[in-house]
């Protein structure tokens, strides 16, 4: 990524998506397991709040709130790649990852959107409830969203890129 700064806030919080080299690729919901435990893993040694997450065939969404004075995303993302990969087996990411300072609480409920409405975005999903491998069912139960958000036909639900 030449030239490509990143922005750092410590204490921030971020957008990401992560993707797979093969974007055909059902890696990470097949060892959906092994990504959990990578990043718990990182996650202890070095702390971070999840947000909200979606974990799909080739890629995911995460917003992560990091520490007061930490800014150093990069190096996490870095050791939950390498876990996994060791966990999966040979070169599976692209190179790098797209990262997003979020800057205030409407781009960061646009985001948290963004990121539980994705399977239903990409026709996994006819609701976004079916989708397993989402933080939106935690979102449910902490009363943040109805069960029934974003499917059967809601229209009112905007599923474009924020």
């Amino acid at each position: 990524m030449p030239n490509y700064r990143r922005n750092l806030v410590p204490g921030g919080t971020y957008f990401f998506t992560v993707t797979l080299a093969d974007r055909r690729s059902r890696a990470l919901v097949d060892h959906v397991e092994a990504l959990r435990e990578a990043v718990r893993r990182i996650q202890q040694a070095r702390p971070f709040r999840i947000d909200a997450w979606v974990v799909l065939p080739d890629h995911l969404h995460a917003i992560w709130t990091l520490p007061e004075g930490d800014a150093d995303y990069s190096s996490r993302w870095r050791e939950i790649k390498k876990a996994f990969t060791r966990a999966a087996g040979g070169g599976v990411w692209q190179r790098g990852f797209w990262e997003h300072t979020l800057r205030d609480e409407r781009d960061y409920a646009a985001h948290i959107d963004y990121v539980h409405i994705n399977p239903l975005k990409h026709g996994l999903v006819a609701r976004v409830s079916d989708w397993p491998y989402s933080s939106f069912h935690r979102a449910v139960a902490h009363g943040v969203y109805p069960a029934n958000w974003a499917g059967d036909g809601v229209a009112d639900i905007e599923a474009g890129d924020p």
